[in-house]
């Protein structure tokens, strides 16, 4: 991973970057030795800690630099000794997905996160969307090259979790309200530029002629994606299914789908002791919203490969035709009435169970 990193550097500087690395080798292995010490369970190795800083490096005294100016075995070392290095082992293990180094997170900065966006929104509904949101930035929801793209990953250390967060929020209750910005209604655009109504008129017929053209081919393929979503369904387990009616349908977040799983009674319950004793991770009792995020994720990979060779297989659509009704499935709001009438259609659990909130 050095060699990947040194690349930054021209070549002919690279093996003086390498030595001033190799330099403070010691000293970075004595803070991983400190921050592993302390939290042995986070199960984050030497070599991914190792490649987090190097990549620092090269942002902050490498990629800022004028000329790509190896940086020297002082400077290097001055920088590591400048890291908030236990908040960059915390984040590391966070998005590789540990769920000990979550439970520590919450426990460090679950109120800081609920407290500022309640500071910056001001309101119960849009500050819970809002922190909602930001634990789902946290845990990642998109997978590229099979790595999970967490915002952990933009953390470098160079400055304090809490202030990184900080801005996490803030941009994520910029972006809730920039999506709220009300359209321009139809009748604030009359009198506009009045002189060019016939090319107006123009784009209005070729506008409605593209609407007429969607619509046909959206009609062509609706049956081939509601079928093909209604197999991919019923092809879920139980508890997959019940993950995406509490999440979707309920619309319940989270943080209350694990509280739900932790019920003695909950439909769910027995699946879940039974996985955490196949990981062997000792006695299944608490549930961390990163866990659930990781079985919806599953699900959601299983009902797209199931939907794809339906879609194939069955109706013998091609890859330019599929990804039509992708688009399809995924702008149609009726898809949940589908999961709430697959659910109903199981007579192995009931809607009061699966629809029953944390108490």
């Amino acid at each position: 991973m050095i060699d990947k990193h040194a690349l930054l550097v021209t070549k002919s500087s690279r093996a003086e970057f390498l030595s001033n690395l190799a330099v403070c080798a010691a000293e970075l292995d004595a803070i991983y030795a400190v921050c592993a010490e302390s939290h042995s369970d986070f199960d984050l190795s030497a070599a991914d800690f190792r490649d987090a800083v190097i990549g620092a490096i090269n942002k902050y005294l490498i990629g800022s630099r004028e000329g790509r100016v190896v940086p020297s075995a002082h400077e290097i070392s001055r920088f590591i000794g400048e890291l908030q290095d236990r908040d960059l082992f915390l984040a590391l293990a966070c998005a590789r997905g540990n769920e000990q180094a979550w439970w520590e997170f919450d426990r460090q900065y679950r109120s800081f996160i609920e407290r500022w966006a309640r500071h910056l929104v001001r309101g119960g509904t849009d500050a819970d969307e809002v922190i909602d949101s930001v634990y789902v930035e946290l845990f990642g929801t998109r997978i590229s090259g099979g790595v999970r793209q967490s915002k952990f990953r933009t953390y470098t250390g160079r400055g304090s979790l809490r202030g990184w967060l900080r801005a996490v929020i803030l941009h994520t209750v910029v972006d809730l309200y920039r999506g709220r910005k009300p359209e321009i209604p139809l009748e604030d655009w009359s009198g506009i530029d009045e002189a060019r109504e016939p090319h107006g008129r123009f784009a209005e017929s070729r506008g409605t002629e593209e609407i007429m053209l969607a619509s046909v081919v959206r009609d062509r393929y609706q049956s081939a994606t509601n079928a093909a979503l209604d197999q991919s369904l019923a092809a879920l387990d139980d508890h997959e299914t019940l993950l995406l009616l509490y999440y979707h349908v309920e619309g319940l977040k989270l943080r209350e789908i694990a509280r739900i799983v932790e019920q003695p009674r909950s439909p769910i319950r027995r699946w879940f002791q039974r996985q955490s004793k196949r990981r062997g991770t000792g006695p299944p009792s608490r549930v961390h919203e990163s866990t659930v995020m990781r079985w919806l994720e599953k699900v959601y990979k299983k009902v797209s490969d199931r939907f794809h060779a339906e879609l194939a297989d069955k109706h013998g659509l091609n890859a330019a035709e599929i990804e039509i009704c992708r688009n399809i499935a995924t702008e149609d709001p009726a898809q949940g009435v589908r999961l709430d009438r697959a659910v109903a259609g199981n007579d192995k659990f009931n809607k009061e169970e699966a629809a029953k909130a944390p108490g």
